[in-house]
């Protein structure tokens, strides 16, 4: 039975802050952004946007980019869209851990493997990130391995996928160096596991907040 749409905006609150997963997320995303104000020129000022991504680094796709100012209205307005723009994100992602702590929707004969892996196909949403993350991973590919200029991009499935696509990006430099084609593979599997990893939590939030209502678990 699918939630009507008054009850959707409460359960995705609720879902966002009623459980330990979700609350310890937003305490991170909360120190990130408390490091992003203290030190703005720190390496780690970047902590709020890898938290909170992939939905931070999506005005990166967006024909658009962020004005350059010298000060005034326009970087006050500007800061108020991005904070507002990074705490919508950490409340979705929040959302999808606190409906991946909760009892997973599965009949008693399923496996919960594979009942887990299902929500990352058969939902409108997390099918819309598979086929972006698998059209970014395209493109790389036939840049790396057609093209004869691939330039920069392995940043679209790394964004794409993010943030745990980073860890493939780690892991891939030292293959990268002994055999290039070995640096390819393994940054093409990191990107799809990380890629898997959030088709599944967006599928179990599209199921929590538009399908059954909400199950303790």
């Amino acid at each position: 039975m699918s939630a009507s749409p008054r009850r959707r905006p409460r359960q995705f609150l609720a879902l966002a802050t009623d459980t330990l997963p979700a609350r310890a997320y937003l305490g991170l995303v909360a120190l990130g952004v408390l490091v992003l104000f203290l030190a703005p020129a720190s390496p780690y000022a970047m902590a709020s946007a890898l938290l909170t991504a992939p939905l931070s680094f999506l005005p990166v796709f967006l024909p658009f980019g962020a004005v350059t100012t010298e000060g005034g209205a326009a970087d006050v307005v500007a800061a108020a869209l991005y904070g507002g723009w990074l705490l919508l994100c950490a409340l979705v992602n929040a959302a999808a851990f606190g409906a991946l702590a909760r009892r997973p929707d599965r009949t008693p004969s399923a496996r919960p493997g594979r009942a887990l892996l299902t929500a990352a196909v058969d939902n409108w949403p997390a099918r819309v990130y598979v086929a972006v993350v698998a059209a970014a991973l395209g493109t790389f590919l036939y840049a790396v391995l057609l093209s004869p200029d691939p330039g920069f991009a392995g940043i679209w499935p790394i964004l794409a996928a993010a943030p745990l696509s980073f860890l493939a990006v780690a892991v891939s430099a030292p293959a990268e160096y002994a055999l290039p084609w070995l640096g390819t593979l393994v940054l093409t599997a990191g990107v799809v596991l990380a890629g898997l990893v959030n088709a599944v939590l967006i599928g179990r939030l599209a199921r929590k907040v538009g399908g059954s209502p909400l199950s303790r678990g």
